[in-house]
């Protein structure tokens, strides 16, 4: 699996422990930055690894920084974008099942369980469909009412209706 990975100076530590955790797993990673701990701006970061999963050069992103607010902020501006911010097993698993989530959001300084357990239980989960389809599909249609989802199939894979 292709997974876009980025982090601002908060998160940059703990991106380097995952893209080896990654590898580990046999997944290929894109590192979107940042490349040191000094300080800077988290929007350009979560601009690109979207973008890379929006435009479906990515199969999934991680993005990493202090909380993992302004992240998820930034990343869910983009097209057919569902960044979740994960501080467990339980949450990262939930949001692939029940949101088809697919950008995994971690808060570096916020982390409930062992960030490669999170981020192995969020790779593992599959969208249940059902009655969450329906519900990711009820949101595809307010973005594509405020201009937010770019038609391709709506990119809502999963079983049921």
């Amino acid at each position: 699996m292709k997974i876009a990975i980025g982090a601002d100076h908060g998160g940059y530590t703990l991106k380097s422990e995952i893209k080896d955790f990654l590898a580990e797993l046999g997944h290929e990673t894109k590192d979107w930055g940042t490349d040191s701990s000094e300080p800077c701006d988290y929007p350009g970061f979560a601009y690109k690894v979207a973008k890379a999963v929006s435009d479906e050069k990515a199969d999934l992103g991680i993005l990493i920084c202090k909380s993992g607010n302004g992240m998820a902020i930034a990343a869910n501006k983009l097209p057919n974008i569902r960044a979740a911010i994960c501080f467990d097993k339980s949450v990262a698993e939930l949001s692939r099942q029940h949101n088809n989530a697919n950008i995994l959001v971690l808060g570096s300084e916020h982390l409930f369980d062992d960030p490669e357990l999170i981020v192995k239980s969020w790779l593992e989960a599959r969208f249940e469909g059902g009655r969450h389809k329906r519900r990711m599909d009820q949101i595809a249609r307010i973005e594509k009412k405020v201009g937010l989802c770019q038609d391709k199939g709506q990119r809502i894979k999963g079983k049921g209706k």
